[in-house]
């Protein structure tokens, strides 16, 4: 076991360029974890393995006593045929390897020597892929376990999990695939590498690889609220009067977000113009529906947004999707509000009415004529006053009251 464990340390040093004074350090400490039992129950133990031999012995460091010796303690008489000078009350190295010792040696040797390469080919990954965090990296699919996609990325692997999957996408051994590195895990004994295609930051970095605006800092990603899978929207702005935002991003006949729309399985994104005015940027958001009115409260960053009904059905979007993303790529609550048309028209009519007929003292009969005929306000009635009288609805006296009154 000797002579092949010095051969296995000297072709792992050579092979993968982990030092042996590394391995020997490793198998001792391991030894001397996994052997403790059988070795000695002293509390001070030593495990050497000889770099030259191959041989492993331990030693433990034992108070010479008279009699009645504990597991840290040996008697005189039982150390005096090999340490004839020792006296009472001296520590010594007292060695205890057990017979059975190399069947041991040789199991945790093992053990411990593939823990290092282990040990040594994360650190290595750590190293290889340290810079590329929060950047996009493309491998292979290798296979699926328990939901987990594990990509191969040659010299490491990745796993994808459930959540961090587009959740419309299936993979299959062999798919190339692009994915965002979250981080690198090197303490777990599974992939090292940890992806995510469904995460915000993954849309953005899609972005700035196809649109060059964006890469060169001209365009800017301002917001990004993401339903992975389903629908993106993104606000962007330019920093150059001359470039237009949304039409970087689209690019020449919708080439750019097409190219990024394929990449995340058809998820619908929305590019929308960013504005420091809160109630255009609103309208952008989310457009198409056309908005009646906007009240903002900046103190409580509170939008009350008032649509009709078909615009109703365009600012909520399916499953209340739209609303949603508009509220979380602006960070401001949005109430919808629905108004109908006809019965807005019904309380500005009786509003009309009831004004004339309280500032002419007539009859609200009367005042609704008025109202149909046009006559709104009193302004209306005096700029018109010479043709009142040809109203057949109302009778004379009526007639010369309102004139009265105006």
């Amino acid at each position: 076991m000797n002579n092949e464990l010095l051969a296995t340390l000297e072709y792992i040093e050579q092979d993968r360029g982990i030092s042996k004074a590394q391995l020997i350090d490793a198998i001792e400490k391991a030894l001397l974890t996994a052997a403790r039992k059988s070795i000695h129950p002293a509390s001070d133990l030593t495990v050497k393995l000889n770099p030259k031999t191959g041989d492993i012995r331990a030693w433990a460091k034992l108070r010479v006593v008279d009699a009645f010796a504990n597991n840290d303690e040996i008697t005189l008489a039982e150390v005096s045929a090999k340490m004839p000078d020792a006296q009472i009350g001296d520590i010594i190295d007292w060695e205890v390897t057990p017979r059975n010792f190399g069947r041991i040696a040789a199991q945790t040797a093992r053990q411990a020597i593939l823990q290092q390469i282990r040990k040594a080919e994360k650190e290595t990954v750590q190293e290889e892929f340290k810079d590329q965090i929060g950047e996009i990296i493309n491998g292979n699919v290798r296979r699926i376990e328990a939901g987990n996609v594990i990509v191969d990325f040659q010299k490491a692997e990745g796993i994808l999990s459930p959540k961090d999957k587009i959740p419309t996408e299936q993979y299959g051994p062999g798919d190339r695939i692009n994915a965002l590195l979250v981080k690198v895990d090197i303490e777990t004994s599974g992939p090292s590498l940890i992806l995510s295609r469904s995460s915000q930051a993954f849309l953005r970095k899609l972005f700035e690889r196809e649109v060059s605006e964006i890469h060169d800092g001209v365009v800017e990603i301002v917001a990004v609220a993401r339903e992975a899978g389903s629908r993106s929207k993104i606000a962007v702005r330019s920093n150059d009067s001359r470039v237009d935002p949304v039409g970087a991003c689209v690019g020449m006949r919708g080439m750019r977000v097409r190219n990024i729309t394929n990449e995340l399985g058809g998820e619908r994104v929305d590019i929308i113009h960013y504005s420091d005015d809160v109630e255009e940027y609103v309208r952008n958001v989310l457009h198409p529906a056309k908005l009646n009115r906007i009240e903002i409260d900046e103190v409580k960053k509170q939008l009350t947004v008032y649509v009709d009904a078909e615009n109703s059905r365009l600012a909520f979007g399916r499953k209340a999707q739209n609303i949603k993303l508009a509220q979380r790529l602006m960070q401001w609550s949005i109430n919808l509000v629905t108004e109908d048309p006809a019965a807005e028209f019904k309380a500005q009519k009786a509003n009309a009415v009831s004004e004339l007929a309280g500032t002419l003292s007539i009859p609200e009969e009367a005042a609704e004529i008025l109202v149909n005929k046009g006559y709104l306000t009193v302004e209306d009635l005096r700029a018109d006053q010479d043709n009142l009288s040809a109203i057949s609805e109302l009778d004379a006296a009526t007639v010369q009251s309102i004139i009265n009154a105006l």
